[in-house]
Parts: structure tokens; sequence; C-alpha cells
């Protein structure tokens, strides 16, 4: 069976998320295979963090772009809540004012949101959203709990460079495992953790093609630029992976 290479085509084909894997099956011609080993929970925690990343990852992409924000909401400490839900219930009552306010404008809101507990007790909220302007003043507003800050996604010389930094952060949970500058593990910082996004955003559908053998090098499309790429092993099958993304190069976003 061999190569197997998985893509998404975002914002009607400007941006290309492409994934290029072993099936499994038989050897993959062209590349060779590791020896296979039991993977362990620290390697499955990895994989399934990867992938919980790459499609939030892909969700962001599809949806916003240069300009909307990054927002974190906190709490003063009188008014730190109880529970997860009674946070999911203040999130769910401030994003239906600005769906709201945004209709007036024509608007339609896109969201995605993160609730953290640390293991110091404090919640505070991630949301990426789309900017019309006013947004930043519309939360300021309506956020009665805490603060609000905003910042606006940049322009970075790769265009998916801050989307994919913004979806590793939104991935990590409880069993997630970061580490110091020095290479050692770090204390965990999340106790509770819950993610969630406008019903408006579906995934677009894979397309997926098998591949006669596994290239050494991957050459961008006709009209497309590599901005992202990289390369690792399947702890559990031993054998080679890879992402890249690759943006047109005279793309209108």
């Amino acid at each position: 069976m061999g190569t197997i290479r998985k893509w998404y085509e975002l914002r009607g084909g400007e941006i290309l998320d492409i994934q290029e894997y072993h099936d499994g099956k038989y050897g993959a011609k062209g590349k060779k295979r590791l020896p296979k080993k039991k993977p362990t929970k620290e390697d499955m925690q990895k994989v399934n963090e990867w992938n919980r990343a790459r499609l939030i990852k892909i969700r962001l992409l599809e949806y916003f772009t240069f300009g909307d924000l990054w927002v974190t909401l906190t709490y003063i400490r009188l008014n730190r809540p109880p529970d997860m839900k009674t946070v999911a219930d203040q999130i769910a009552k401030l994003l239906r004012k600005l769906r709201t306010e945004y209709r007036k404008y024509k608007r339609e809101l896109f969201w995605y949101a993160k609730i953290e507990k640390g293991t110091k007790g404090g919640w505070h909220i991630h949301i990426v959203i789309n900017d019309i302007g006013t947004t930043a003043s519309m939360l300021v507003k309506n956020w009665e709990y805490g603060e609000v800050k905003s910042i606006a996604i940049k322009n970075s010389q790769f265009y998916d460079e801050d989307f994919t930094k913004l979806a590793n952060y939104l991935a990590k949970n409880k069993n997630s495992v970061e580490y110091k500058e020095d290479g050692t593990p770090a204390k965990p910082r999340i106790k509770e953790s819950r993610c969630t996004h406008s019903r408006n955003m579906p995934l677009p559908e894979p397309k997926k093609k098998k591949l006669v053998h596994w290239k050494r090098e991957i050459k961008p499309k006709k009209g497309y630029y590599i901005a992202a790429y990289f390369e690792g092993q399947n702890p559990k099958t031993g054998f080679s992976y890879r992402r890249y993304t690759l943006i047109k190069l005279d793309r209108r976003i």
C-alpha cells in the first residue's frame, strides 16, 4: 500500500495543509523503517496532543486571518467561579451578546475558546475571535468578572506561524508535559480545561491520495511556497511521517 498523502484545501485552495505517512501495511518504497516498538504512555500523549493541535490549526487557518484577536479573559478573586459549568455558562452568555452586536453590523461571529483552571485554582479563558473593528471594546463592555486582554494576530513571515503556535497552546491539557529551558520537565500548570468553538466552523473534508514512493525531498506545487515543514517517526510503527503547509504566492488573504 505504501505512502498516503492527506491534505486539506483551506480558504478556497489558497492554503494547503498536507500530511504524508505510511499506512503500516507494507514497506514504504524509498524509506527505511526504524525498529518497531511499543509506544509509551508519554508517546501516545504526544501523538494525541499533536492530532488535537492539527485539527485546531486547520480550523484557525480556515476561519481566521491577520488582525483577528487572541483574547484572554480573567477573574478578579472575588468573582472566581466554583466550577467549569459556571465558567461555560458565563462564556456562552458573553458570546450571545457579541453575536447580537455582530448582527447589527451584518457580520458573522467566529470564535474558538479554551477554558483553563490552573493548578493554583485560578480560572482564565482564551478566545480566538474574528475582529470587526469594535470587538475589543465589546468584550470589555460585556465581561463583568475581571480583565480583558486582546492581542491582534500578527502578519508573521510565514502565514501559519502564529496559528500553529496558538493551536499548540490550545491543544494542551492536564496531561501535557512542558519543559524548562534546561530541558527538564516543568511543573503541571493545568488542572482542568475544555475547548469549544462556534457551530458555524465545520472542518472541510480532507482529500487523500496513494503515492508510489516516499520522496526524500518535497517540492512545492507550482504557484505555492512551503510555509512550514516537520518530519518525525511514528513511535508505534517506526515509520516516518511529515506535515507541511503550502501557501499560494499571490494569495488574497
